[in-house]
């Protein structure tokens, strides 16, 4: 089969940070689907690997966001067949999407929106499991009273961000802020649920302030939080919650103690990682947001078509995610 691998750490603007070869088809074990890859997106994930992970000499799949059609299933797989489209993020530990076919275990698939193309659907599974899990399992605002609360959402322009606001606008009664630094990005994020919106390069506290709001009750931090984290404890209220997920220099987090701040990490992979007991969760909030995508309370995040997967084109959009000037989600399809 057709595959984009990287087996060295190099810029990706050389031609061998990754390059086309061809790899064997791999088989289903007994919970895993085999799917032909239709369209893939790209996430700071793959770039930071890429970059920092050693393949110790063996040519290494990324790839963590993906749409396709299921051509075989493992013994132990129910609700499956072959020719259901799919959609998915897949697991860290395990090959990647940029491949023309790709095992995953059934437990973190789900039936892709029927309202969507491959290319559309393929912009949308890791974003939106990172952004439901920040709501819904780590700040656990499903479990809240959310009238009259606020969310501080930062960087919000980016692929869990342009998820997530739709989430939070649909499913929870918070005043969402979000910031952006460009005018084209803060004009994104007012259509895809803000309420109001900051620039992340000027001083935030004050501006919220000049806003009319005084503090939030939530932040959600996106990117940078350590450049951000003297701001985030000016304007978030006592007993408020903070979840991340970047990789942020250290942070002093016995700050938080002050206002008896909690500190929720996120990190999409944990379940697949660990098989947790509740690993099927991600199946069952993929369908969930199938479902709202194909009754328009969400749109795909897709913002960039890249073209066909391959090396060039997935070098190219390596490059656009490191410049950290993307909005939406990128994606590139067919072999």
């Amino acid at each position: 089969m057709k595959a984009i691998v990287y087996n060295q750490n190099l810029p990706a603007t050389d031609p061998l940070s990754l390059y086309d070869t061809e790899l064997p088809t791999p088989t289903p074990g007994e919970n895993d689907l085999l799917i032909a890859v239709e369209a893939v997106s790209v996430n700071p994930v793959d770039t930071k690997i890429r970059r920092n992970v050693d393949t110790e000499g063996q040519p290494k799949v990324l790839g963590w966001d993906a749409a396709g059609v299921v051509v075989s299933v493992g013994s132990a797989v129910t609700g499956f067949e072959a020719g259901d489209e799919v959609w998915y993020a897949g697991a860290i530990d395990k090959p990647g999407s940029n491949s023309e076919f790709q095992l995953v275990d059934q437990r973190i698939v789900s039936h892709k929106p029927k309202s969507l193309s491959f290319s559309e659907a393929a912009a949308l599974p890791l974003t939106a499991i990172t952004a439901w899990e920040l709501l819904f399992d780590r700040l656990e605002l499903h479990a809240h009273n959310t009238k009259h609360k606020s969310l501080l959402v930062i960087g919000a322009a980016g692929g869990v961000g342009s998820v997530l606001l739709q989430l939070a606008k649909h499913k929870t009664q918070l005043t969402i802020i979000g910031t952006a630094s460009r005018a084209e990005s803060a004009e994104w994020i007012k259509t895809l649920g803000a309420d109001l919106v900051l620039d992340h390069k000027k001083p935030m506290a004050a501006q919220l302030k000049e806003l009319g709001l005084a503090e939030v009750d939530y932040v959600i931090s996106l990117t940078h939080t350590d450049h951000h984290f003297n701001d985030i404890l000016e304007l978030i209220k006592p007993q408020g919650k903070l979840a991340l997920i970047d990789d942020p220099e250290p942070i002093d987090v016995r700050q938080l103690k002050r206002k008896s701040i909690s500190l929720h990490w996120e990190l999409m992979f944990t379940r697949s990682l660990y098989q947790t007991e509740d690993m099927n969760a991600q199946q069952q909030l993929l369908r969930q947001v199938a479902d709202m995508v194909d009754a328009g309370q969400l749109k795909t995040t897709l913002n960039s078509d890249f073209g066909k997967i391959n090396a060039e084109n997935l070098r190219r959009a390596h490059q656009l995610i490191e410049s950290q000037q993307t909005i939406g989600k990128l994606v590139l399809s067919g072999f």
